[in-house]
C-alpha cells in the first residue's frame, strides 16, 4: 500500500497555499485592531447557548489531536518521527493540517468572551490525558475503516454548525466551520480510497474489518471528555448535537450506507463468513435509520442541563 499511498499524498494540501487561523481573526497588529475585535465579538452574540456548546465541544475534540495522531501511528509506523515512507508523509501532512482546526477555534472562542475558556482548558487537558482508544488496534484494516467514517462525522459536524450559525448572524463562524469542514472532506476522501484499495486487494479480510467495525459501534473521538464535574458531559454535550440537528443517530445511518456503496460492498464476491458479513453490513444503515426518529423524540423530551463552559447556563 505505500506506493498506493504515495500517489494520493495530493489530498494534503500545499502549505503555501493553505489557509491558516489567523485568515479569520483579528489583526491585532492593525491600527484598527480594537475595531475589529469589537466588530468580531459583536457578531458572536447572536450564537445560542446550544450552538456555543456545540462548538466548545467541537473544538475540545480537535484539540485532542496528540491522541489521534498516536493513535494513526500503529499505520504509519513513523517511529523515527521524520521518516520518508508515504504513510509517515500522510500522517505529518495531516496532523499539522487538523492542528489549525483546534487553533482556530480556540482563538474564536477565546476573542468572543462568550465561554468560560478555563473551563474549556481543563477539558482539553482532560481529554488528551484521558486518552483516545478507537477500537481499531491492532488491525490497520480497522484503522482505515474509523478514519473514513469519523472524517464525514466531523465533516457533517462542522458543516452543519456553519450552516446554523450563519442562519444566526455570524458568518465569519459560518465561514470558518465551512473551511474546516472543507480540510475533513479532503481527508475522508484519502482514508475512503485507501480503504477501497484494500477492499479491492482483500475483499474478505476488508469486510470483516469494516463488520468488526460496525459491531463495537464507532467510537466519538471526544467520549472521554470531562470538565472535572460532569462525568456524562460528553454525552449531555451529544445530546445537545441531536437536538440541534448538527450529528443525529440519522447522520450515523447515512454514513454507513454511504460507506457500504463507496465501496460496492454488495458486490464484492466473498464466501463463509465473509460473505455473512457482508449481509450485515448491507442492513446496518436500514437499521439505525429505523429507530433515529424515535431517539430524537426521547431526546427532545430530555431536560436542559447545566455546562461550565458557558459558565452554568443550561442548553
Amino acid at each position: 500500500m505505500q506506493q498506493y499511498v504515495g500517489e494520493n499524498l495530493h489530498f494534503l494540501a500545499k502549505v503555501d497555499k493553505a489557509w491558516q487561523p489567523t485568515d479569520y481573526l483579528p489583526d491585532l497588529s492593525a491600527e484598527s485592531w480594537r475595531e475589529q475585535v469589537e466588530a468580531f465579538r459583536a457578531s458572536s452574540q447572536s450564537i445560542s447557548d446550544e450552538l456555543l456548546v456545540i462548538l466548545v465541544g467541537d473544538m475540545v475534540t480537535e484539540e485532542a489531536l496528540p491522541s489521534y495522531a498516536v493513535s494513526l501511528n500503529l499505520i504509519a509506523h513513523d517511529f523515527e518521527g521524520d521518516n520518508p515512507n508515504p504513510w509517515a508523509k500522510w500522517l505529518r501532512g495531516w496532523t499539522a493540517e487538523e492542528n489549525r482546526h483546534g487553533d482556530l477555534l480556540n482563538a474564536y472562542l477565546r476573542l468572543t468572551g462568550r465561554v468560560d475558556m478555563r473551563a474549556v482548558e481543563v477539558t482539553v487537558q482532560h481529554l488528551i490525558s484521558n486518552g483516545f482508544n478507537p477500537r481499531a488496534y491492532p488491525d490497520p484494516y480497522n484503522g482505515l475503516i474509523y478514519t473514513s467514517f469519523q472524517e464525514r462525522a466531523t465533516k457533517i459536524s462542522h458543516g452543519n454548525v456553519g450552516r446554523l450559525v450563519q442562519q444566526q448572524g455570524d458568518a465569519n463562524l459560518g465561514k470558518i466551520c465551512q473551511r474546516i469542514a472543507g480540510d475533513e472532506s479532503r481527508h475522508e476522501a484519502f482514508y475512503t480510497k485507501m480503504m477501497g484499495e484494500v477492499l479491492a486487494r482483500d475483499p474478505a479480510g476488508g469486510i470483516m474489518a469494516f463488520r468488526n467495525m460496525m459491531r463495537s459501534i464507532i467510537a466519538m473521538p471526544g467520549r472521554l471528555m470531562f470538565d472535572g464535574k460532569d462525568p456524562d458531559l460528553f454525552d449531555h454535550f451529544a445530546v445537545v448535537a441531536q437536538r440541534e440537528q448538527v450529528y443525529t443517530v440519522a447522520d450515523y445511518a447515512s454514513i454507513i450506507q454511504h460507506l457500504v456503496t463507496t465501496w460496492n460492498i454488495a458486490a464484492l464476491q466473498v464466501t463463509d463468513k465473509a460473505a455473512k458479513a457482508q449481509e450485515y453490513l448491507c442492513g446496518q444503515a436500514e437499521r439505525y435509520a429505523s429507530y433515529a426518529e424515535e431517539i430524537a423524540a426521547d431526546l427532545r423530551k430530555r431536560p436542559k442541563m447545566p455546562f461550565e463552559w458557558i459558565r452554568g447556563r443550561h442548553a
